[in-house]
């Protein structure tokens, strides 16, 4: 990391800013803001009812970096609910995009400018992380992302997302807020999935772009939320309804695949 990275950014944005939802991830949160914050400006936490002592921290940290903003929310609503009350204030204040990154430290934080600047190159599209699994990664999980995986890929039509669960992306905020303003869903562990296929539904093309990911150990500072029947249980019924979602819309998916077809047998 050079010199000019390694310190804060002061220079903010006004386009397109950090996002990172936020619920009991104790100390390692402020370890992940800073690191974010070493590569842009601004960055705001969505503190979703957190009780572990976290929000207090990140208050403090904002007091001492303008480029910060903490926004609390009064109780647990799920990741989704908190990113899009995230999205909705930045959207008010003008902002265009938003990259959404964990809390807790397993997303590279030195890949934002990467990101922002293919969001900036193509604003109309959703930036993808495409994750690089180490040896820390969880074999279950692992092989069992392939399956929503390819779900994702039938009811979408293979229209390009390379994984639908990693949450180290950058969003066009307008069209990701009509969708989830416009449906009950997407509010807890569903909504990257969902909203990548959502999306997709809109005609909002997807760029993938590779970004390791790691899994902490405990003993390191990790904390994974996730409940494997629980969320499995969230993830079936949720490609359920976007089966029902994809037959209503094959017509209009299909039309519009033949129709790129076309386009670029013209070009040619």
């Amino acid at each position: 990391m050079n010199q000019e990275s390694g310190a804060l950014m002061n220079q903010c944005s006004n386009s397109h800013l950090v996002l990172i939802p936020s619920y009991n991830p104790g100390t390692k949160v402020i370890e992940t803001v800073l690191e974010a914050r070493q590569f842009w400006c601004p960055v705001w936490v969505v503190v979703d009812g957190s009780d572990d002592g976290s929000s207090d921290l990140l208050v403090d940290l904002n007091k001492r970096d303008p480029g910060l903003r903490v926004i609390s929310l009064p109780k647990n609503q799920g990741k989704g609910a908190a990113v899009l009350q995230g999205m909705k204030m930045a959207l008010i204040e003008g902002f265009t995009h938003v990259l959404t990154m964990d809390s807790d430290g397993q997303h590279p934080a030195a890949m934002i400018p990467c990101f922002m600047q293919s969001s900036e190159q193509q604003p109309d599209a959703m930036i993808l992380g495409n994750p690089i699994f180490d040896d820390s990664a969880p074999t279950l999980r692992v092989h069992g992302r392939r399956i929503s995986n390819g779900w994702a890929q039938l009811e979408t039509l293979w229209s390009g997302i390379g994984d639908s669960l990693f949450g180290f992306r950058v969003y066009p905020i307008a069209p990701i807020v009509r969708i989830m303003q416009n449906t009950r869903w997407m509010r807890r562990f569903d909504f990257d999935p969902e909203a990548v296929v959502r999306m997709s539904w809109e005609g909002v093309p997807a760029v993938n772009l590779l970004a390791p990911v790691k899994y902490l150990k405990t003993e390191d500072g990790g904390i994974s939320h996730f409940n494997y029947w629980r969320d499995n249980a969230l993830l079936t019924w949720m490609h359920t309804r976007l089966m029902l979602g994809f037959l209503i819309r094959l017509p209009r998916l299909l039309a519009r695949r033949l129709n790129a077809r076309r386009t670029i047998a013209l070009n040619d």
